[in-house]
């Protein structure tokens, strides 16, 4: 096997990152708990969550993964990892507020594979809108 091939398969696994802004009529402090904390997460997210140090494991019927929490900013973000992705690859909840407006929005980057973009994105559309229930916005 040529040696190239390894590094054409590196580039055909690499992830592209997304990002997606969702307005969301809630307060920071409130947002924040449902994308920070294992109850609010449950909620919305995955079905449940648990927290150990600085890991969080998320399950979804017998499924579950656990990523790791590489930043928290309180009312405003927090940034994992999931612990089988290379480094580069994170997922992160942003609160963004506008300054003018006080309109509120949650920005939610993501790394998915490229020829599955769509579906990744109509897979948060469908999170967001539970999200969206459960705050009741």
């Amino acid at each position: 096997m040529p040696s190239h091939s390894c590094k054409q398969l590196l580039v055909m696994t690499k992830k592209k990152k997304i990002r997606l802004e969702f307005p969301i009529k809630a307060s920071p402090s409130m947002l924040y708990n449902y994308i920070s904390t294992p109850s609010g997460l449950s909620q919305w997210f995955s079905d449940d969550v648990d927290i150990y140090n600085n890991f969080y494991k998320f399950k979804w019927g017998n499924d579950e993964q656990v990523a790791e929490v590489l930043r928290k900013t309180s009312n405003k973000a927090i940034k994992f990892k999931w612990r089988d992705t290379p480094d580069e690859e994170f997922f992160e909840f942003e609160i963004v507020q506008d300054e003018l407006t006080d309109d509120v929005a949650l920005v939610i980057t993501d790394f998915v594979d490229a020829n599955d973009e769509k579906n990744a994105s109509q897979l948060w559309d469908s999170q967001i809108h539970e999200l969206k229930m459960n705050i009741g916005a």
